[in-house]
């Protein structure tokens, strides 16, 4: 099965965060790489104001794996808390690492903790950029465009493509 995650990091070296939470992704042997797109630098959208000045690191990672998104909701969660995430009530607060899951072949999934499509993935340009840059013809459920037409609609928030192998 197919699956895109959207990462992003604002906390400590934020490079360095998207590596590893990548290599953290790939060291199980039933996971294969299948594309990731450029580290674009973002500026935080829905953040309070004391953490309007850490910008964000955020890109997308395509990935094969037999298993279901429930499963790469365990793993990610893990993943997070291992690379210090803390959860708070504040769902925007700074983290090391957030990794979302985007869509998951074409199912469509909506169980409180999990719901895929991402629910707003379409809406972000720090998503949809990327996302574009590795999937750009992809209509995901529900959205009735490719990310591409998606992504010309957009408006609003920059994104800086960054020229560092990550």
């Amino acid at each position: 099965m197919e699956f895109g995650f959207s990462l992003g990091s604002n906390q400590g070296d934020a490079i360095a965060n998207m590596r590893e939470a990548k290599r953290r992704m790939l060291a199980s042997p039933d996971v294969q790489w299948v594309a990731q797109s450029p580290l674009y630098e973002t500026e935080p959208v829905g953040v309070a104001p004391e953490y309007a000045a850490l910008k964000f690191i955020n890109a997308v990672l395509v990935l094969e794996a037999p298993c279901t998104p429930s499963e790469w909701l365990t793993r990610l969660r893990e993943l997070e808390e291992a690379m210090g995430r803390q959860r708070t009530g504040d769902r925007n607060a700074p983290r090391p690492i957030d990794v979302d899951i985007l869509y998951a072949d074409d199912q469509i999934i909506d169980r409180g903790d999990l719901v895929v499509p991402h629910p707003r993935w379409a809406e972000r340009r720090f998503v949809v950029q990327p996302l574009a840059d590795v999937r750009p013809d992809l209509v995901l459920p529900g959205a009735g465009q490719t990310v591409r037409e998606i992504l010309a609609g957009l408006q609003g928030e920059a994104v800086t493509r960054l020229d560092t192998e990550w």
